[in-house]
Order: structure tokens, then sequence, then C-alpha cells
């Protein structure tokens, strides 16, 4: 009989929090129920005018962490619905864009609603970044940085996915349907 050691495989899942003004990302890598911060940040957008410009900084910068980190997996937040028509056709574009990018490379992506990455993270559908970013401090031992709202949110993604045990994780996920059904309230 021969025993193996070895630990399971490791995952890399990139989370991203989708924005214009400021967009976040995180990178966790999973090694069976362990979970470690491999990378986070945002990517300031405000200064660039040109929506255009903001796309094209956004697919740059996630073609670069794509490529330096060689994440298994992308999981995204799902824009919510709003009341403004223009900024939730620029985050759509904005979240469509970083799922390209993953596309191009060849990356599985899925998508999370705001209220099941709050849900997952902290049991509260309602939780506030700031609540978020405190669970996060707890579970991942990360230091509380204010400055640092969407990148703990994008964080949350990827760790919310890890939750989901990657059950959704394929090409083109239907997240569509997901989110209707995770947001009933939201059906026209």
């Amino acid at each position: 009989m021969v025993y193996s050691s070895a630990l399971p495989p490791n995952k890399l899942i990139l989370g991203i929090d989708p924005g214009t003004q400021v967009m976040g990302y995180g990178l966790i890598e999973v090694t069976g129920s362990k979970v470690k911060v491999v990378q986070y940040g945002v990517i300031h957008l405000k200064s660039y005018s040109n929506h255009a410009i903001k796309l094209k900084k956004i697919f740059d910068r996630m073609i670069q962490l794509i490529d330096e980190y060689l994440p298994d997996e992308l999981a995204i937040e799902s824009p919510f619905f709003g009341v403004n028509v223009q900024s939730m056709l620029k985050l759509g574009r904005a979240q469509g864009v970083a799922i390209a990018a993953a596309l191009s490379r060849d990356i599985p992506y899925v998508e999370y609603a705001p209220k099941k990455v709050k849900q997952s993270v902290t049991g509260n559908g309602n939780a506030s970044k700031e609540q978020v970013a405190s669970m996060l401090v707890q579970i991942l031992k990360i230091q509380p940085d204010p400055k640092m709202f969407d990148a703990t949110d994008a964080l949350s993604v990827a760790l919310c996915h890890h939750y989901q045990k990657g059950n959704n994780a394929k090409k083109g996920a239907n997240s569509w349907k997901a989110f209707l059904t995770d947001n009933p309230e939201r059906k026209l």
C-alpha cells in the first residue's frame, strides 16, 4: 500500500469588485481548507475622464494580474440594480472588460450578486463595506485599511467563490438566471 503525504493541489482564485472609479482585486490561494491572501489592491481610474481609456486600463491590469499569478478561476461581483442607468451601463462595461481579459487567457469565471457575497462572508446579505472588511480581517488575517474597501470587497468575492466549492466554475456560467434566483425582488 502506498501512502501519499502530498497536500491537495492549490487553487488560485482572482476576485474582482468592478468599478469605473476604483476597481478592487484580490487573489487568494486555497490549499485544502486553508485560505491565504496572495495579493490585493485597487486600480484607481478617477483621473481618466474618457470611459474608453478606463476600460483599457482595466483590461491591461487584468491581463498583468492574470499573466503574473496564473489564477485558476475568476470570481466577479455582478452589477447591482441602481437608479442611474448610465452608471449601470458603465459598470457593466467594466465588468465585461474584466471578464473578457479572463476569457482571453482561458480562465473560467463566475458572477456573484453583492448580497450573495456579503451573506457568504458575514452571514448578512446587507452588510456594510466596513462589516465585510472586519470579517476578512478575522478570516484572512489581513490588516484593516479603510482606503482598501474595494480590494477587501474583491477578496470577499474570491472567498465567496471558495465557499461555494467551485460548483459554479464553468465558462459563461448561467449567472443571469442565478442572479435572478438570488434576487427575486429584481425581476421585472
